[in-house]
């Protein structure tokens, strides 16, 4: 079941004021309902989706978004195959996973296009390299998660094979993983952007130690199921478009104050440090800009993804390279909607 509500966007009602509504936005008898759930309850990992329900995006489309925070991506996936949301952000190595289990979910738009993860230690620490982990303990936050597939990429990559090299140990994020590093129960921390942010916040400085070629393994992103694209491509295809009109809304530096709104909107808690709120978005949004910015925002490139499943196999999540690599993905909405919101 999912465990935390943090923000439903009640859009028909919020906007039924607005010059926008007033502009023939859905009525809310109209609206379709729509649930999306995110791997963790930051609304400035997901902040797209929020700058799509602050600036009533979704409510052009005739969506009435409800966001719930459950935790990991295997949570994610779970929640979307029982029909209990229709979107959600897992990263795509359990994606993989997931399909080769027959688990029809299909990742639909790359949001984190940059890898947005990284293998850290503490500032003070010796270790200057994955290779030097051997014999360590690899603290995670969850224990299916989209960190822990980057991480095993990273160690096998440097020549280290879990189990016998190293361990993973499930820590939880924030005040847990500080606490994990002060006890020495952990000599690393396989993170995101926002778990680094937070455990420097909170005084447990660290420093990323990820070699810089696995920059172009992109992280988390937006996925649903081959069900609702078979059944309703119309709705997966308004959904992209709103989420990709709050993707560049909150890229252009004018509207930062507003797209910071949003996210305290959607996690008051998180931002109730304003500056540093300021300073994770930054961070997190830099990894949403692809590399190759020739195919527009949300475009997955293939050969990434069959580097994806190289690793998913090597790592024993899967036993064998899926039939179709390519059913675990699509493009199609990505480059129907690039270009609509600029």
């Amino acid at each position: 079941m999912l465990n935390r509500r943090i923000f439903t966007a009640l859009l028909a009602g919020a906007m039924a004021a607005t010059p926008l509504a007033m502009a023939g936005t859905a009525s809310a008898q109209d609206m379709t309902k729509v649930t999306f759930v995110q791997p963790s309850p930051s609304a400035i990992n997901s902040f797209n989706v929020f700058v799509a329900i602050g600036e009533g995006y979704f409510a052009e489309e005739g969506l009435d978004v409800s966001v719930e925070a459950i935790n990991g991506s295997g949570a994610v996936l779970q929640a979307l195959s029982s029909g209990q949301a229709q979107f959600g952000r897992p990263g795509p190595g359990p994606v993989l996973a997931a399909r080769s289990r027959d688990v029809d979910v299909v990742f639909i738009y790359n949001f984190a296009a940059r890898s947005n993860f990284g293998i850290v230690v503490p500032e003070a620490s010796e270790i200057q390299a994955p290779e030097e982990l051997k014999g360590k303990v690899v603290g995670t936050g969850t224990a299916d998660g989209a960190e822990v597939g980057f991480a095993r990429n990273v160690l096998s990559g440097s020549g280290l094979e879990e189990g016998t090299d190293y361990t993973f140990l499930t820590v939880g994020d924030g005040g847990p993983a500080v606490a994990a590093f002060s006890q020495d129960a952990i000599a690393a921390y396989s993170s995101s952007t926002a778990d680094a942010a937070i455990l420097n916040q909170r005084g447990q400085a660290v420093r990323d130690i990820t070699p810089p070629e696995y920059a172009r393994f992109f992280g988390n992103g937006f996925a649903t199921t081959g069900e609702l694209i078979r059944n309703d491509p119309e709705l997966v295809e308004k959904f992209v478009r709103a989420i990709h009109k709050g993707h560049v809304f909150a890229l252009d530096d004018a509207n930062r104050d507003k797209v910071l709104e949003h996210m305290a909107t959607g996690n008051p808690q998180e931002s109730e440090d304003r500056d540093f709120a300021a300073a994770l978005f930054d961070a997190v949004r830099s990894k949403t800009v692809p590399v190759d910015q020739s195919k527009g925002l949300g475009y997955q490139p293939p050969e990434v993804w069959e580097e994806w499943q190289e690793v998913q196999v090597t790592g024993g999540e899967m036993a064998e390279p899926l039939a179709e690599l390519t059913e675990a993905y699509t493009n199609d909405f990505t480059m129907k909607v690039n270009g609509s919101a600029q």
